[in-house]
């Protein structure tokens, strides 16, 4: 029997790198060695997530896994980020790791540009939950027994007071027919806290609601603004 392939796993915080580890775990040809999640280097917190580098750690540390972090600078120019994550490639290259795996499930220009990017540095991107049907992986995911909290969400998508709150069936049925019940498409962001992949739940509190707007590019060339909620969330004792 050949040795399981070692991986490194793109770890958000969020439901769906939580489930891509769990099915990662339950497949006897992968052993998944480490977890790197980037941060910005001036906010120390996920993207569009919003959460903080400790609640990070302390997911790494209930999991058992060590962490890898990725810090790009706050003028999100692509070239930084890229060379950010190529230095990382150097590091895992030192350690004989040749694969990361993502939780990515249906977005197919983000998967050529993982896998071009890898490909060109010899790596192989890995993605346990592609293609599978968003309606039947959330039904599973609060199935499997796993709890994670609602961290930031589109604003014309998601209620405010849904924002803080679980994500469960209740959260799944209040959604739009236009969103997709894993988020997919970014309408809404997570952070899970507990479930069978955790030797023990990682205890946070949810603090005050908070709406920001951005500026985003139209087709036209112009620029328009996007309101989005987020979630005060922090570790508690």
């Amino acid at each position: 029997m050949n040795s399981p392939i070692k991986i490194s796993l793109s770890w958000s915080g969020g439901k769906d790198s939580a489930f891509a580890l769990w099915h990662l775990l339950q497949d006897e040809r992968y052993e998944v060695q480490r977890l790197h999640t980037t941060f910005g280097e001036s906010t120390r917190r996920v993207g569009m997530h919003g959460i903080t580098e400790e609640l990070i750690e302390k997911q790494a540390s209930s999991l058992g896994l060590p962490l890898d972090k990725i810090y790009y600078p706050a003028s999100g120019d692509n070239q930084e980020y890229e060379k950010a994550i190529n230095f990382y490639l150097d590091e895992l290259t030192e350690m004989g790791i040749q694969h990361l795996g993502y939780g990515d499930i249906f977005l197919e220009d983000l998967r050529a540009y993982r896998d071009k990017n890898l490909t060109s540095r010899g790596f192989r991107a890995v993605f346990p939950l592609w293609k599978k049907p968003t309606d039947e992986l959330a039904r599973d995911f609060i199935d499997a027994g796993f709890r994670t909290v609602i961290c930031a969400a589109d604003a014309d998508l998601v209620q405010k007071e849904r924002v803080g709150r679980d994500f469960d069936l209740k959260f799944i049925e209040s959604l739009p027919a236009s969103a997709d019940p894993c988020g997919e498409n970014g309408e809404f962001h997570s952070f899970c806290y507990a479930g069978p992949i955790f030797t023990e739940p990682v205890a946070i509190s949810v603090g005050k609601i908070v709406g920001q707007s951005y500026d985003i590019p139209l087709a036209n060339g112009e620029k328009g603004r996007k309101s989005f909620w987020f979630a005060e969330v922090s570790a508690s004792c």
